[in-house]
């Protein structure tokens, strides 16, 4: 329906954990689209069963149209009966039913279960699809509109945001560092009540990776929050391989990457990998120490200072400490969100460009640099600049990685990775 692969799939009953949102635009009117765990037993998935299907309730009691799905290869089963008398006892009064027979490749088949489904007295409108085929998706779309059209939606022409572009920050980390701790603490309360994500001691507790947005000061901010990244080793089981898959292109999708490291842990190859990927992607990058309520002041600067021991290519990155329990920092996060995304787009103008490479150039006349005459900045995303030079593969590591300390201390850029290309000309 999104048109594109946004949940997570598998034949593993209780795949889906937290609630997916995909925002659905079509011409008369837009609305969102929530995936729900699933509810009424049967799942696999016994240890965060109840927390599902809690959060299953909560999405019943909000919803304005309920789309109930129903194996159309199998019989009613007790789960499906259970959700129905779910439905009828705790769904608000006016909002309608779309039953929809799932996994209808032939036609025919949904026909002849048709009268059994309308026996069951939960729904008014039923539609058979095939997500696979994609058949009857589009039907379905446009009950949804109609139902919408019919409880007085419409889309609000008139309407401008002022801001569309809102910061998209991944939060990323290993298994159990508390990224959806810290997502639920970044939440307001009412937001929490509907919305809560689901945590736990158990490694792998978040699967998908969803959306969350979270106003501040009058400011949208869109936190993803993702599954816990692991080595490529330890991933031997398929949910876990698509997890990892899509906490990745989270990142890639995101402008920001909050990298969220436990504080009473050290530091593992793994958040280096982790760290390596938000550069090399070209995202912002935040340090942020979770877990740091018990830490006094001695103790967070000697982890200060090992943090960067261990993370040096990262140095230009902003390093923040916060509990997710109890709040504490959560607040300075924002002002760090907002300098690294403007720091990313940053643009430096070519006069003043020139006259500080000229300024840097001088300080180093051994460089090969100090032969070149011109700089300018490219279009790209993060900032990339462009040296021209006489023999461009005369320039090491080395000698860029100076061009680029001179530049921050002139310039800042903090939280965001530079790059350099060297040309011929």
């Amino acid at each position: 329906m999104v048109g594109r692969r946004r949940a997570i799939e598998s034949p593993v009953p209780g795949t889906t954990r937290d609630h997916v949102v995909y925002k659905v635009e079509v011409d008369e009117i837009d609305y969102l689209l929530l995936d729900t765990g699933g509810i009424g037993g049967g799942s696999t998935d016994t240890d965060m069963e109840d927390d599902v299907a809690r959060q299953s309730m909560v999405a019943i009691e909000s919803s304005d149209i309920i789309v109930f799905t129903i194996n159309n290869q199998e019989e009613l089963t007790a789960s499906d009966l259970t959700v129905i008398d779910i439905l009828r006892k705790r769904k608000r009064s006016h909002v309608p039913v779309l039953l929809v027979a799932t996994k209808c490749d032939d036609p025919d088949a949904f026909e002849k279960r048709e009268p059994e489904y309308r026996a069951l007295g939960i729904a008014s409108d039923m539609i058979g699809i095939s997500a696979a085929h994609n058949i009857g998706i589009e039907e379905l779309g446009n009950a949804i509109v109609e139902k919408l059209k019919k409880l007085h939606f419409s889309k609000d022409t008139s309407f401008k945001p002022q801001d569309t572009s809102i910061p998209r920050i991944a939060i990323i980390g290993k298994p159990n560092v508390g990224k959806s701790s810290l997502v639920n603490a970044l939440m307001s309360d009412p937001q929490r009540e509907v919305s809560e994500r689901l945590v736990s001691e158990v490694p792998g507790t978040t699967r998908d990776s969803s959306d969350t947005i979270i106003r501040f000061e009058d400011k949208e901010y869109i936190f993803i929050d993702t599954a816990g990244l692991r080595r490529k080793a330890r991933v031997d089981e398929d949910l876990e391989y698509l997890s990892n898959v899509k906490s990745i292109q989270a990142l890639q999708d995101s402008d920001v990457v909050i990298l969220l490291l436990d504080a009473t842990d050290v530091i593992s190859r793994q958040d280096k990998r982790i760290a390596s990927m938000a550069i090399e992607a070209g995202k912002g990058l935040i340090i942020v120490l979770n877990k740091s309520d018990k830490m006094e002041g001695a103790a967070r600067k000697e982890k200060e200072l090992e943090t960067r021991a261990w993370l040096p290519f990262c140095s230009y990155a902003p390093l923040l400490f916060c509990s997710a329990i109890t709040r504490e920092g959560i607040v300075r996060m924002f002002p760090l969100i907002e300098s690294v995304a403007r720091n990313r787009l940053r643009r430096i103008a070519t006069k003043e460009l020139l006259r500080w490479y000229e300024s840097a150039i001088v300080r180093a006349p051994s460089h090969a640099l100090s032969k070149s005459k011109f700089i300018t900045q490219a279009e790209d995303v993060p900032p990339t600049f462009v040296v021209f030079l006489k023999k461009p593969k005369s320039v090491n590591v080395s000698q860029l990685r100076y061009l680029e300390n001179n530049l921050r201390s002139t310039f800042a850029f903090e939280g965001t990775p530079i790059r350099w290309v060297t040309k011929e000309g």
